[in-house]
């Protein structure tokens, strides 16, 4: 019997089961349609989520089945005709553009080799909570009903999603007013076009009163082939059954490849010849914030929880997240590491988030093409993001400095760090991946000092969360090796519990501003929980035991 019942197989739903049972949980996952949707809905990664699949071991796939977007075309007939490169020079990776299909298919067989497999078929009906259990009510597609008790559920089920619906909970929010059309064509472009492979196409003309004229292609990883996207003529529909008019609208005829034709001979300055139509589809667009992300032992995230304009392509990617914040908290209660206070966290940090998100995508969405200032692209690869004053997190000690990163903060990557009996440099996000909290402890080679850091931690041991801790020593600390040139041992042995590396070239202390006797708590999600200048074990083991509920 299943600890936790996903409800949906898309990338949300898949990416929350994976990450539930790499911590350590038994799960259910089902979907209601017998096959994955062959639309290539989400397309954009963020370098975030980049990290986040990186952690879970499946950045490689993502990336030998995707294409790095290197830049966009912008055009504005009779305005501006413009190409803008990506600057990677902050960021841990460009992004990603990868068919939603792939994406799936990765995680999918991702999710196998865990040992679970999405029961396709199988819809959600309702569900009743009890004292310890939740009763859920499914249907099959020869509609034969089933029950099944888990601990929890977890609606990844979409922007119709029925888990919400059975908990009641408000979607709020409004509708676009017009429609989109989509399709998956080849595009052949004119030599003159000044459109290189992995650069998307954003063309616009502007009309008074009126939404622009537009036309974009976003590339796909086969060679000539286009996500292509722009308003459609409206036409009588029926409301759907929930009021909520977003995604792809299945029963209505999609764009002839004319129709797609039209408009890019209509917007695009130097029109590409359009062939070889896969799919085609309307898409409509709301944005809604569910009211909670909680009800009792059931929860939402992705789109159950956030939908709003694919500006940006921040759907895909703030769901993905949210999976990957309530996974290893979840797990830490199943587990009785952690009290279900934990669970409140989840909301309170991830709704905010999709708040923002929804608010800057309407924004740049109205006012596409009208902006007299480019809007902060840095903010869409989500590696800016940070829960900074929520509950659950702490600064204690001396003020850090101005540059220092602080507590509800991404934890920063440092390269070129060494390890005695390791031959090639190590970046600090190989230490820290995994799933317990790391303890990062900048430190002297002190034979002293590292004995009692090693005390410390084996005291800290005691509490609820499972804890790893890393001493980092500068790279005074080191020796060379004659001859060879290699960095040496350490002067003194590294201590049990405690792994023992140096900052070779002063990476670390530079993007911790570091110094020794600071200490840095790294969450399972990558971001930082309490830092301290200067270490102080009692004070880490009072943290500790406010944020899981297990007394140390």
């Amino acid at each position: 019997m299943a600890d936790v019942l996903v409800v949906g197989a898309g990338p949300v739903g898949l990416v929350m089961a994976a990450e539930l049972v790499r911590h350590g949980v038994s799960v259910r996952i089902i979907d209601k349609a017998l096959k994955p949707s062959p639309y290539c809905r989400a397309i954009g990664v963020t370098p975030r989520t980049l990290e986040v699949y990186e952690d879970m071991g499946v950045a490689r796939a993502m990336i030998d089945a995707g294409l790095w977007l290197d830049g966009l075309r912008i055009e504005v007939k009779g305005v501006m005709n413009r190409t803008r490169r990506v600057d990677l020079s902050d960021l841990p990776y460009a992004g990603l553009g990868i068919p939603q299909p792939e994406t799936e298919r990765i995680l999918a067989a991702h999710l196998a080799t865990l040992g679970v497999k999405v029961e396709r078929g199988v819809g959600f009906i309702s569900l009743t909570e009890g004292v310890t259990r939740v009763r859920v009510d499914l249907i099959d597609a020869e509609g034969e009903a089933s029950v099944d008790h888990v601990s929890y559920v977890i609606g990844c089920d979409g922007a119709h999603s029925a888990v919400r619906r059975s908990l009641a909970i408000p979607f709020e929010g409004d509708a676009f007013p017009y429609p989109f059309m989509l399709g998956d064509v080849h595009a052949q472009w004119p030599a003159d076009a000044d459109l290189p492979r992995g650069f998307a196409l954003r063309a616009l003309e502007l009309k008074e009163d009126a939404p622009p004229d537009l036309f974009i292609a976003i590339p796909l990883p086969e060679p000539g082939r286009y996500r292509v996207s722009m308003l459609a003529e409206a036409m009588a529909e029926e409301a759907p059954a929930d009021g909520i008019a977003h995604g792809i609208q299945a029963e209505q005829p999609g764009a002839t490849l004319e129709a797609l034709q039209a408009v890019a001979d209509r917007v695009v300055a130097r029109p590409p010849v359009l062939s070889d139509l896969r799919w085609s589809s309307r898409f409509r667009i709301s944005m809604r914030l569910a009211a909670r992300y909680r009800a009792g032992r059931a929860f939402l995230a992705g789109d159950a929880a956030h939908i709003h304009p694919p500006t940006g392509g921040q759907g895909m990617n703030t769901g993905i997240q949210d999976a990957y914040n309530l996974a290893w908290k979840l797990a830490l209660v199943i587990r009785h590491k952690a009290s279900a206070a934990l669970l409140d966290s989840y909301e309170a940090e991830r709704r905010p988030v999709a708040r923002e998100v929804i608010a800057r995508t309407v924004e740049e969405s109205v006012n596409l093409g009208r902006r007299r200032t480019p809007p902060n692209r840095l903010a869409d690869t989500q590696i800016l993001l940070s829960y900074r004053g929520r509950a659950g997190f702490a600064d204690a000690g001396a003020p850090a400095p101005a540059a220092a990163p602080r507590a509800g903060d991404r934890a920063p990557d440092a390269q070129s760090l060494r390890r005695h009996g390791v031959g090639f440099p190590l970046r600090l996000f190989d230490l820290l991946r995994g799933t317990e909290h790391v303890l990062l402890l900048m430190s002297t080679a002190d034979a002293a000092a590292l004995a009692a850091l090693e005390a410390d931690i084996r005291r800290l041991r005691g509490g609820g969360l499972p804890l790893r801790a890393v001493a980092i020593t500068p790279m005074a600390a080191l020796e060379r090796v004659p001859l060879i040139g290699h960095l040496a041992a350490p002067r003194v042995p590294e201590p049990a519990g405690l792994a023992l590396v140096h900052d070779a070239a002063g990476t670390f202390a530079a993007a911790y501003q570091a110094a020794p006797g600071n200490a840095f708590l790294v969450r399972p999600d990558g971001y930082l929980a309490w830092t301290a200048r200067p270490f102080d074990p009692e004070a880490l083991r009072a943290f500790l035991a406010a944020v899981d509920g297990v007394p140390g």
